[in-house]
């Protein structure tokens, strides 16, 4: 008898939603372990790193509005570039906004799938591998992209955020 396919959480199943109308081939998996950080997310999946794709969310200081860095697990987000490159500083958002703005918890914030369409920068230091691992929702969710991929589907603009 054929195993039935997993039940995805609802989060989940957004991002796996966005995938699937843009005719990509990603499936969002459910790890056994939740993987919050990228070092947790890189280790459950026996990969490098700077393979995870992770998204953070900030809040413009002037406008309010909400920004999203996809950057490599390795980098740290330099703030005063992103700052420059948005015309305005940059804070660290509070987890309601993130929710209200991404439509999914810290941790799980994926790059994709959001109520609303946010400023989106995309680390370009992505480009080193030919696949790399978002965060699918939720802690415990992740998919693979290729960079390229990512940064059409999240309407990003490629820039060094380091």
């Amino acid at each position: 008898m054929a195993e039935e396919p997993k039940v995805l959480p609802a989060s989940a199943q957004r991002v796996q939603d966005t995938l699937t109308a843009a005719r990509l081939d990603a499936r969002v998996i459910e790890l056994a372990i939740a993987a919050r950080t990228s070092a947790q997310a890189a280790e459950a999946l026996g990969i490098e790193v700077g393979q995870i794709a992770k998204s953070l969310v900030f809040r413009a200081s002037q406008s309010g509005r909400p920004v999203l860095v996809v950057a490599a697990g390795d980098r740290r987000v330099d703030e005063k570039r992103i700052a420059a490159l948005l015309g305005e500083p940059i804070e660290r958002a509070t987890p309601e906004f993130v929710r209200e703005n991404s439509g999914f918890a810290i941790g799980g914030v994926a790059p994709v799938a959001h109520p609303r369409a946010m400023q989106t920068f995309v680390d370009t230091s992505l480009r080193r591998f030919s696949v790399v691992w978002a965060a699918g929702g939720t802690p415990h969710c992740v998919f693979p992209i290729e960079p390229e991929a990512l940064v059409r589907l999240s309407g990003g603009t490629e820039t060094d955020v380091a």
